[in-house]
């Protein structure tokens, strides 16, 4: 169905970003890991020493102060010698107690995508703010969010190895270190215990926040963080989550595939015609993995059952009826058809988001409304920041969405996702807690495949909540379900009986 290159969010584009948005407080010396600095050379001699600085962000009547600090961790190879450098932003609220206060840690997913995209555009304290009812990455403007994480949670942001301003020492071993499923977990838990470590906050609750492919990235730095580095989580949050690759990667084999992202058509259908029904989504899941189901792994339809299955296929999702019988009625987000009907181009991101499609004869590149669009600013908008709010200045491109990261992936070779891994998890963590979070108009990682693998799960089922928001994969960029996201993850992180 999708390949890797459109599950994946966008490269960065320059965009100038306005005057600050906190208050900040004069910044304290660079502090950081200096022991092998000088002996740098190459790509990672680059990245500056580590940035700390001390803000004060007003929310209302509440005024949040709060240490950031900007800067990198060292993996090392069995030899000892520095085999990558792991970018971080991390934010630490003044004056609480280490022992009780949770640390989350966030990865983007792509594989390829930097954390950007949730740090500006989710929980960190600044937000990438677009213009209402546009999506104008131009007049994109950073200003304080409202809905940061900060007041329940510390947060560090790491941009996995490759993306973002994390960089591999050797660009040639990147694949074999680095650029895969199961090597990725290593590496990723392996810089969150080191952020532990050296902060003093192993005690700390622990929280892994994962977007898209950042499903599976958490699942499994969970699982490497128990196994290898003896750290268990008390909670994962999977925004817009890929958790198994078979039901994403081409339905043409998998139909209860096509049936998980029916509801997700209807869902934008509806919202395209200002009738919205969360319960009338709800029906569409029961009627995809019933009658719908039922027909699409029968014999293909003839005669006047085929007329009436189209057409009622094409009600529910308004796509017009000679497209869906061309699929025989199933829907693959990737087919340029289903993408573009009558030359408006639909992000598979967000459905309801369309744009002209400057190919409406048909060729030209696989081009996406949302993901070649406005969400390119967030780049620019971090390159910025960084520099400007956090005092992290440096030569190299911030990697957004790295195409050489994503291209040579490995994909296949720890399982066909985090599903099994997720199961132990639960099992062996009485103690962990897990959200799930979905837009509504999502095509592309559609909440009913994960709401079909929660209900099949043999134990823990009860510790998994899932929630569906007003969006699509980036279901932050709308601020009502940015808040809902807040306020359900603040939640989830809650001691028990409060």
């Amino acid at each position: 169905m999708l390949t890797t290159r459109i599950l994946l969010l966008a490269s960065a584009l320059v965009l100038l970003i306005p005057a600050a948005a906190h208050t900040e407080e004069p910044a304290a010396k660079p502090a950081g890991d200096k022991t092998d600095k000088p002996a740098l050379t190459g790509v990672l001699a680059l990245l500056p020493e580590d940035s700390v600085t001390k803000h004060v962000l007003t929310l209302g009547a509440q005024k949040l102060a709060y240490t950031a600090t900007a800067g990198t961790l060292a993996l090392r190879d069995d030899k000892g010698e520095r085999s990558a450098s792991v970018f971080y932003t991390a934010y630490t609220l003044q004056g609480t107690d280490a022992k009780t206060r949770p640390v989350s840690f966030f990865f983007n997913g792509g594989p390829g995508a930097g954390s950007a995209f949730l740090h500006l555009g989710a929980a960190g304290p600044a937000v990438l703010q677009f213009p209402e009812q546009e999506t104008d990455g131009v007049n994109a403007k950073l200003i304080d969010n409202a809905e940061t994480w900060l007041p329940f949670t510390d947060m560090v942001f790491i941009d996995a190895v490759g993306t973002g301003w994390s960089r591999p020492a050797k660009l040639e071993e990147a694949v074999k270190e680095f650029w895969g499923v199961k090597q990725d977990a290593t590496a990723c838990a392996k810089a969150v215990a080191l952020w532990l470590a050296k902060n003093g906050r192993t005690g700390s609750p622990k929280y892994l926040v994962g977007e898209s492919y950042g499903g599976v990235r958490s699942i499994k730095t969970a699982r490497d963080l128990q196994n290898d580095q003896g750290l268990m989580v008390n909670g994962i949050v999977m925004i817009s989550p890929l958790i198994e690759w078979p039901f994403l990667e081409g339905t043409d084999d998998n139909p209860v595939a096509d049936a998980l992202h029916l509801p997700s058509f209807v869902a934008a259908a509806l919202e395209s015609r200002h009738g919205f029904d969360a319960k009338q989504v709800d029906d569409a899941y029961r009627y995809a993995l019933g009658e719908y189901l039922s027909t699409i792994v029968g014999p293909p339809l003839e005669g006047d059952a085929a007329k009436a299955f189209y057409t009622k296929l094409a009600g529910l999702t308004g796509l017009p009826e000679d497209i869906v019988a061309r699929h025989r009625g199933r829907f693959d987000p990737s087919a340029r058809d289903i993408r573009s009907p009558g030359g408006t181009l639909h992000s598979v991101y967000d459905f309801t988001i369309t744009a002209p499609d400057p190919f409406p004869e048909g060729g030209g590149p696989w081009l996406d409304p949302l993901l070649h669009g406005y969400a390119h600013a967030y780049g620019g908008a971090m390159t910025g920041y960084a520099a400007e709010q956090l005092g992290f200045k440096t030569d190299l491109t911030y990697e957004l969405l790295s195409n050489d990261v994503n291209n040579k992936w490995e994909k296949h070779n720890d399982g066909s996702g985090g599903i099994d891994d997720l199961r132990q998890l639960l099992a062996l963590n009485p103690s962990l807690h897990v959200l799930v979070a979905h837009g509504w108009f999502d095509v592309l990682t559609p909440f009913g495949v994960s709401k079909f693998l929660i209900d099949h799960l043999p134990v823990g089922r009860d510790r998994v909540a899932l929630k569906v928001y007003q969006g699509g994969h980036m279901l932050y960029l709308r601020q009502g379900s940015r808040a809902a996201l807040k306020a359900d993850v603040a939640a989830l992180f809650a001691p028990p009986g409060k």
